[in-house]
């Protein structure tokens, strides 16, 4: 055995465990966040699924997705979201007259997104189907329901083990204002 490749194994060894952290992000799709995944199939189709709430406590709901990476465009990644929200309460204005509204909102979007080594960029669009009742009295002045768009766009960043992830998305509906999501979050996986 030539005593070069001897001193060559340790290094091609190092260079390889240096790069796992790397490799495993390369195969997160640039979407996703801290999503269940759910299920993996063998032809790359993978299925997340994700709890939503709102901070104030008043909306809550899940988000399934179902992306995939092309083989042959590997820094793609393409997918559909389905959403689902129901919120208690919600304060509205409309005529010049309070009132509380419970709304219910069912939502899908197309996703798309590009991983660029450690940076994941993505975009979504879509429409949602949405129900209001009063809470308090009569609804005048609104419409009870409706379908609208969704738009959105995010940004994923792992460095080593730490992923950090940023995501705006807005509900076109201004009855719906309570729906516009703006979610940060930073993680450690162990």
């Amino acid at each position: 055995m030539n005593i070069r490749a001897l001193w060559r194994l340790p290094l091609a060894a190092m260079t390889l465990m240096a790069a796992l952290p790397a490799m495993a992000d390369a195969d997160t799709p640039a979407y996703a966040g801290e999503a269940t995944d759910i299920a993996r199939l063998d032809n790359g189709l993978r299925l997340l699924g994700d709890d939503v709430e709102s901070l104030d406590g008043m909306t809550s709901g899940f988000r399934l997705t179902a992306g995939f990476t092309p083989s042959h465009l590997p820094r793609l990644d393409f997918g559909a979201e389905v959403s689902y929200r129901h919120s208690d309460d919600v304060a509205v204005s409309a005529d010049s007259r309070d009132m509380l509204l419970d709304t219910t909102s069912l939502g899908g979007s197309l996703l798309a997104g590009v991983r660029l080594g450690r940076v994941g960029l993505y975009a979504k669009s879509g429409l949602a189907g949405w129900e209001s009742e009063a809470v308090n009295g009569r609804q005048e002045g609104i419409p009870e329901g409706g379908t609208t768009r969704i738009n959105g766009f995010g940004a994923r960043f792992s460095f080593d083990r730490w992923v950090s992830r940023l995501e705006y998305e807005e509900v076109e509906d201004p009855t719906l204002s309570h729906l516009n999501l703006i979610t940060a979050s930073v993680h450690l996986p162990f």
